[in-house]
């Protein structure tokens, strides 16, 4: 607890930081002479040009490789195996009894000739090991094995699971996710080609019961699946997500398995795969449905998890970055999620507070509706593409016009504020969500 409190106190620090400078900014921009002013409408002006020119360059980039990616898998799918090989499915779970039997329900649904699953238990204080148990035994064409050990976070839990595998291919999902009956069938078929090391899957919001369910659906769709199709067109897709990645078990034992150093080991073992020569991909039609947090306060401390794991990683390679060749992949990859995990975040929030304000300080009311306009209209295409790739509900589409100003905003606050902390080597208090308030 007194951990949580010093977490919660450095973060009210570095809020108060950044709102003292944004208040500071704005009390010259309405009090400083004529200079003062002019100056700061003319910076005002050139950082909006700038950010609309990132943000066009942005959003049509993603657009138009994910398209051809979208075509060129509808066009020429791989072919499929004429054996498909066993697999293994490595389950995680710690506190997990809420959740977990409908996950193994859905694997022994699955639509494959062979495979195993392994489900381990990483220390849970709950029923997750007893509920594991129940299922022990052959189902069909799957055999359903439980080990158990002291609590050592999920990155050990699936080395524990690598290692008393016995297949030549390994699929991690997360506790908390069903697979689609045919999602082993579609990730294995890439397995076809030798230099494939993983395959992400498709990760979807299963429970979409209030609003901010609904946007999270949106924002897998349009946010998360998007830059994936995108990659994946290069075979260079740079997080395999945890709910749905298969891994070929030759490329796992070549880089090490997962670190344990990260708060996002799926990112990591992306990488590192990556930097050893191995292409990742991306299959659609490899599905897993997710339930996502139904309260801001655990979206919160679900991305702020996220951007902190993935500043983590980054560190651990920022010598990539100076280097874009002779692995022009890996560094675009990992200057793309740099990019988004630090940068675009705070020129979201710089355009959105400071343009605004601003301009509403001096009379250019206008210019931010038409700036509102055209940012509405350009989240409505991207969600109108990106819906119909996925043959998903167009009933989310019209979620675009709160998407950006208040879903988005939030978000990039929150990593924003991660990015800091992360910066100062802050320690974090926020741990597991809370499954009550989650399903």
């Amino acid at each position: 607890m007194n951990a949580r409190r010093a977490s919660l106190l450095s973060s009210f620090t570095v809020l108060a930081v950044a709102l003292g400078a944004t208040l500071g900014f704005l009390l010259l921009a309405v009090f400083g002479g004529p200079d003062t002013q002019r100056l700061l409408l003319r910076i005002v002006a050139v950082s909006l040009i700038i950010f609309l020119c990132i943000l066009f360059i942005r959003y049509f980039s993603l657009l138009w490789f994910a398209y051809l990616g979208h075509a060129e898998r509808n066009v020429s799918r791989p072919r499929p195996l004429a054996e498909l090989p066993p697999v293994s499915i490595l389950v995680p779970a710690y506190n997990e009894g809420e959740v977990l039997d409908e996950a193994l329900a859905s694997l022994a649904r699955l639509d494959y000739p062979v495979y195993e699953v392994v489900v381990v238990d990483d220390g849970s204080r709950d029923d997750t090991l007893a509920i594991a148990a129940a299922w022990e035994g052959t189902r069909g064409p799957a055999e359903f094995r439980v080990v158990t050990q002291p609590n050592a976070g999920k990155a050990a839990a699936l080395n524990t699971g690598i290692r008393v595998s016995k297949h030549p291919y390994v699929f991690c999902m997360d506790a908390d996710s069903q697979l689609e009956p045919r999602t082993l069938r579609e990730a294995v078929r890439h397995m076809g080609d030798g230099s494939v090391g993983a395959v992400a899957g498709n990760v979807k919001v299963r429970n979409r019961g209030n609003l901010l369910a609904r946007l999270q659906a949106l924002e897998y769709i349009e946010g998360l699946n998007l830059p994936r199709r995108a990659q994946g067109f290069v075979a260079a897709v740079n997080i395999v997500p945890g709910p749905v990645g298969l891994f070929r078990r030759e490329a796992l034992e070549e880089v090490g398995f997962y670190d344990t150093d990260t708060f996002a080991e799926d990112a990591d073992l992306t990488l590192k795969m990556m930097a050893s020569g191995w292409k990742v991909v991306y299959e659609d039609r490899a599905v897993a449905w997710t339930d996502a947090p139904e309260r801001w306060i655990d979206l919160a401390q679900q991305r702020y998890r996220w951007t902190r794991g993935i500043l983590q990683t980054l560190r651990k390679r920022k010598g990539v970055l100076a280097r874009p060749f002779p692995d022009f992949p890996l560094w675009i990859s990992t200057l793309q999620m740099g990019f988004e995990a630090v940068l675009w975040p705070v020129l979201n929030i710089y355009a959105h507070l400071f343009f605004a304000l601003i301009a509403l300080l001096f009379g250019s009311g206008e210019l931010i509706l038409y700036w509102l306009v055209l940012l509405s209209l350009l989240d409505l295409v991207a969600a109108l593409v990106t819906v119909s790739m996925e043959e998903e509900s167009l009933g989310l589409i019209p979620l675009a016009l709160v998407y950006r100003f208040v879903f988005v905003l939030f978000l990039d606050v929150v990593k924003a504020l991660a990015s800091l902390e992360e910066f100062f080597r802050l320690d974090m208090g926020w741990g597991k969500l809370d499954r009550s308030h989650a399903t």
